[in-house]
């Protein structure tokens, strides 16, 4: 059935979520804090495991890197452009209507989750790839392996921020759902090409969002996440090939 893989993958973000609901009223405030800067730190290995493993390649018995000019052209551009629409605004807003709508007004962390969430589970290679092969060869493993990563990630989110990182399912949904529908117009620039880059710079977006778990908010995730899609138009452009 085409959209079974989006399907379990939003299965697993919800079964996570209310594994990691159900635990995190066991945990005193301590611990949810501790297990915030362990979700942090985890992502931030995550997300620089992955860049790395895109960015350093062996040429010649030499370790040396890749790709430096296309990520500095699609965060400065993604940049330019995600500050200009605001998406950073805009995502916490819908995170404050979701907010009211689902009666939360009381809890001070819930539009954080929502967004961290969000942006930790929607970013990356394998958010695109596959729904497409979902939608065009009815294979879900993609997807499959993705919903159960998902399900760790939004449990321990939501152990440490609370039900908002349930509502990540929203956006998982509407990207997902919308790559499936519109596979066979995005497989054809989906080159091998494309997906390292949007790996590469998703990668580095996922380390952001731990550096922000860590720290505090430093970085305006959301507004960088047009990157992806110059990335992707990086891999066209014969000076970034």
């Amino acid at each position: 059935m085409i959209g079974l893989g989006t399907i379990i993958n939003a299965a697993g973000v919800l079964l996570g979520g209310a594994m990691g609901l159900a635990f995190g009223k066991l945990l005193k405030q301590r611990f949810q804090d501790i297990l915030n800067c362990a979700c942090g730190i985890s992502v931030i290995f995550i997300g620089g495991a992955g860049a790395l493993q895109k960015m350093l390649v062996i040429q010649d018995d030499v370790l040396a890197s890749q790709g430096t000019m296309m990520i500095i052209a699609s965060l400065c551009i993604g940049a330019l452009v995600g500050e200009w629409i605001n998406l950073e605004y805009r995502t916490e807003e819908f995170g404050e209507w979701l907010k009211k709508k689902s009666h939360s007004e009381k809890d001070p962390l819930f539009v954080e989750g929502f967004v961290t969430t969000s942006l930790t589970i929607c970013i990356g290679a394998m958010a695109i790839l596959g729904p497409i092969n979902d939608a065009l060869y009815a294979d879900y493993s993609i997807l499959l392996a993705k919903a159960v990563l998902d399900a760790i990630i939004v449990l321990t989110l939501t152990a440490s921020f609370g039900k908002g990182c349930i509502f990540s399912v929203i956006p998982i949904l509407v990207m997902e759902g919308s790559v499936t529908a519109f596979a066979k117009l995005i497989q054809p620039v989906m080159t091998p090409q494309a997906l390292d880059n949007l790996s590469l710079v998703g990668s580095m977006l996922i380390f952001c969002v731990g550096i922000n778990l860590v720290f505090g908010k430093k970085i305006k995730v959301a507004n960088l996440l047009p990157s992806l899609v110059a990335a992707v138009g990086c891999a066209f452009l014969p000076f970034f090939s």
